[in-house]
């Protein structure tokens, strides 16, 4: 579009609702797990699934929905990723046994695949004539993934609390149709273009991923040297690099292997699979910590993460993209990993008797920060370099890496918390051991990352955004 759409900032508000509530859908559950355990009998290694199902198709699909977005319309696919999302929230919320409820998690996963790089490419066309509102607008939608992320807990507490478990899928039914109403007049048409989609492509990255996560969450209970992890992951090993040689051989791949040479985009990903698993796996076993060692009821604990949701918006919204425009966008990576890895740390030291003011408030608002300062850097630099054609392609690709990061982190910190104690549960003392351990292990995954992107990101790569976010901002 050469026309500025003038109403392109109440669009803004559609595009960062949908990018929340996609996100949220991967945490809202949370709380919620005990009860549709209870009910709808899950074992204790099926329950994880419900989490699983949704991230892996989300993050195995992230590249499909960005070449779809692509070929025919952002808006279009938009519209049917929202369809896709409502079905799977109908069938989720009505489910009556264990592999219903995972299946509709699945569905919901699809939609959110389709939804998340539509959004990313109607924001680039709606606000790419300028970069100091394009600076403003990607601030905004920025915030709203990972305070989806941590609001998920708390509105999913809410939910359970005073209402029931379907509810958490409910709720997406009157706010996709609320969205779906308000398409037409708010968001631009986009044209697609010919091509073809790579089917197998798609197939092969997304059972690759699924099949690495389903080793490593069921590598406590099998043994990590087991011949059928070793199978496992074996295969998905096998998987993933058939993917990369059907997108060296076929004529219009999935994921064309050229876009990694743009500049910056590959740290880039790599610093936000990294925060993806340092950051999801803490707001996990830090929920578990506050109903399952202090005690507190669903409500509660969702409430005790608000502080977090309030850092959060406020850091990258107020703050963040002043520090960009400045700075550029490696340094800002670099201290929000580390100030993550720091925060997440210091959870680590959590007790079985002790208090949310002193064990979680300040070292959750630290990683709050660091998370804070990281996320809209890091996306920036993977999508400034990549042309307007493959805006969708590359949206894709970094949201993918985020998804994968969180759920192979979330499954190596369980495997860590489950031989630390957690599985134990033989009081607040085993279980907090097991909760330490996955703390840990996070930490050491956020420190990584700030050690390899300093290693590793060149000056250039944080060039383009720190000039696009200059003129945003007026510094």
């Amino acid at each position: 579009m050469n026309a500025v759409n003038p109403r392109r900032w109440r669009a803004l508000v559609v595009l960062a609702a949908a990018q929340f509530m996609v996100i949220m859908d991967t945490s809202i559950i949370g709380v919620a797990l005990p009860d549709m355990q209870r009910d709808l009998a899950f074992s204790s290694d099926a329950l994880q699934w419900v989490f699983n199902a949704y991230v892996i198709a989300f993050g195995g699909l992230l590249l499909l929905g960005g070449r779809l977005s692509d070929l025919f319309g952002a808006r279009r696919v938009f519209i049917t990723g929202w369809l896709v999302l409502i079905a799977g929230s109908a069938v989720a919320a009505a489910a009556s046994s264990p592999w219903m409820e995972i299946l509709g998690r699945g569905v919901q996963g699809v939609g959110g695949a389709l939804i998340a790089p539509a959004s990313m490419t109607l924001l680039m066309m709606l606000f790419g004539h300028d970069p100091r509102e394009l600076g403003k607008a990607m601030a905004l939608y920025g915030a709203a993934a990972p305070a989806g992320g941590t609001a998920g807990v708390f509105l999913g507490g809410v939910i359970t609390e005073y209402l029931s478990w379907p509810w958490v899928f409910i709720v997406y039914i009157p706010i996709g149709v609320a969205t779906l109403l308000a398409v037409p007049a708010l968001l631009p048409a986009v044209a697609g273009r010919r091509g073809s989609v790579d089917v197998l492509g798609g197939v092969a990255v997304t059972a690759g991923i699924a099949l690495a996560v389903f080793a490593i969450v069921r590598a406590p209970e099998q043994g990590w040297g087991s011949a059928a992890t070793l199978l496992e992951l074996a295969g998905a090993i096998v998987l993933l690099a058939l993917f990369l040689l059907v997108q060296r051989v076929i004529r219009e791949p999935l994921m064309p292997l050229g876009i990694w040479r743009t500049p910056g985009l590959a740290v880039a990903n790599l610093a936000m699979a990294l925060l993806g698993a340092a950051w999801i796996p803490m707001w996990y076993f830090l929920n578990l910590y506050l109903q399952q060692v202090l005690g507190y009821s669903a409500f509660p604990s969702g409430a005790a993460l608000l502080p977090m949701t309030i850092a959060i918006m406020i850091f990258m919204i107020g703050i963040t993209a002043r520090l960009l425009g400045r700075f550029g966008a490696k340094p800002l990576i670099v201290i929000g990993l580390a100030v993550l890895a720091a925060g997440v740390a210091g959870l680590s030291l959590v007790r079985p008797d002790g208090t949310f003011v002193a064990d979680v408030l300040p070292a959750s608002l630290v990683a709050a920060v660091g998370m804070s300062l990281a996320y809209i850097p890091a996306m920036m630099s993977a999508m400034s370099g990549a042309r307007p054609e493959q805006s969708g392609l590359a949206s894709g690709i970094v949201n993918t890496t985020y998804q994968i990061g969180s759920a192979l982190g979330l499954a190596v910190m369980t495997a860590l918390a489950t031989s630390g104690g957690a599985a134990a549960a033989n009081g607040p003392a085993a279980l907090t051991d097991g909760f330490q351990a996955a703390f840990v292990g996070a930490a050491v995954v956020a420190a990584s990352g700030a050690v390899l992107t300093l290693l590793l990101m060149r000056k250039s790569a944080s060039a383009a955004p720190a000039t696009t976010d200059t003129q945003a901002v007026g510094v």
